[in-house]
């Protein structure tokens, strides 16, 4: 019986993980270029908690990756110029005090300084990696599928647009960042297309996730039933067997 309130308790650890995420998820359903996650899940077969006369080894339930969807969200149409959005399999660099960061979220700016920046105040990098310098009063930006950004007839700046032939290699950081945990530098994006003036969606599907919540509930609800039947049953087993000496 304890088994069994050992594999319950497994579960419910990987459920309460798994309730964490989903409500990430739907927190950020209306969060530029944000992708959705899932828990992946694998079976331990723990051999020491092996029964007398069971036909085989107890298996606990164990959180095993985060795994990431990176496919194409929607892309809206905001009118502002220095919204950009990536259409294809690329990220934008940024420029942090913790190193090069990149993401799918396009919600650039200017600082005080001129400078192109994130909504968070990081500065977006160039395809040199170095920062794009804007000049207000030289008039609108415009910026080409290529990435490439210009003031009338002055090009001011490229944005660096990459991609990773391995995104296992991306770590979430918060903020909507991501980090290269491998030595592997990214290679130019050409393929993908620069969209001024939109967003990228984040690609959760609300009701999904909605869903998904309340299965994680019940699920979670169902095993903690079985774990206080459990329970009982052993505590009524200690009883008669009291009243048995």
């Amino acid at each position: 019986m304890d088994n069994a309130l050992y594999v319950g308790l497994s579960r419910q650890i990987t459920l309460r993980r798994e309730l964490d995420i989903a409500a990430n998820n739907l927190a950020n359903v209306d969060t530029a270029g944000y992708k959705f996650e899932t828990l992946m899940k694998k079976v331990d077969p723990a051999r020491p908690a092996r029964t007398a006369g069971a036909p085989g080894p107890t298996k606990f339930v164990l959180g095993d990756a985060l795994a990431r969807d990176f496919g194409q969200g929607g892309l809206r149409q905001t009118g502002a110029p220095l919204d950009i959005a990536i259409e294809g399999d690329a990220f934008f660099s940024v420029n942090t005090p913790d190193g090069e960061r990149y993401t799918r979220d396009g919600r650039f700016r200017l600082d005080d300084q001129g400078r192109l920046v994130t909504d968070a105040g990081y500065a977006v990098a160039g395809d040199g990696g170095g920062e794009i310098l804007i000049d207000a009063e030289k008039g609108p930006v415009l910026v080409a599928q290529d990435g490439t950004m210009s003031q009338g007839a002055e090009r001011v700046g490229k944005l660096s647009v990459v991609r990773f032939d391995n995104r296992s290699v991306l770590e979430k950081t918060g903020d909507n960042y991501l980090r290269n945990t491998a030595n592997i530098p990214p290679a130019p994006a050409p393929d993908a297309l620069v969209r001024q003036g939109m967003l990228e969606n984040s690609n959760v599907k609300a009701v999904v996730e909605v869903t998904r919540l309340v299965e994680i509930s019940r699920a979670y609800e169902q095993i903690a039933r079985m774990m206080d039947a459990e329970a009982e049953l052993s505590r009524r087993s200690i009883e008669r067997m009291g009243r048995i000496q």
